[in-house]
């Protein structure tokens, strides 16, 4: 008989993850967040071009992972280990502010207006604090 058990899948599994001041720490396979809703915004870039983001309601992701009350800030993490802060004000104000799908794979935080410092490429981890 089998054991009732499946093995865990591989950490490397996780492509995006919420951590910190949230009811449920949450992680996603990239296949997941690619299924979740998506919506399109436009950004202009560092070069003043403005493009088209696909991608998924950073808002709607933090509501997922339920942001406790005392909560301030979010900070980004990159894969290169490039992080950015913003405050939970300013996301929670921003409808078009987006988790991206990258063409490589992975995700980029998109916040139409923001700092492009705070726009981070290769994202692996949202930490709420």
């Amino acid at each position: 008989e089998e054991p009732a058990e499946e093995p865990a899948e591989p950490a490397a599994a996780v492509a995006l993850k919420i951590t910190g001041l949230v009811d449920n720490e949450m992680g996603w396979t990239e296949d997941e967040v690619k299924a979740m809703e998506s919506m399109d915004v436009e950004s202009t870039n560092k070069d003043g071009e403005t493009e088209t983001y696909t991608g998924v309601s950073l808002n709607s992701l933090l509501e997922l992972a339920g942001v406790k009350a005392e909560a301030t800030g979010l900070v980004f993490v990159a894969d290169d280990g490039y992080t950015a802060e913003v405050t939970l004000e300013e996301i929670n104000a921003c409808t078009d502010c987006i988790v991206s799908f990258r063409s490589k794979g992975g995700f980029s935080i998109v916040l139409p207006g923001f700092s492009s410092k705070a726009q981070v490429k290769g994202v692996i981890e949202i930490q709420v604090k």
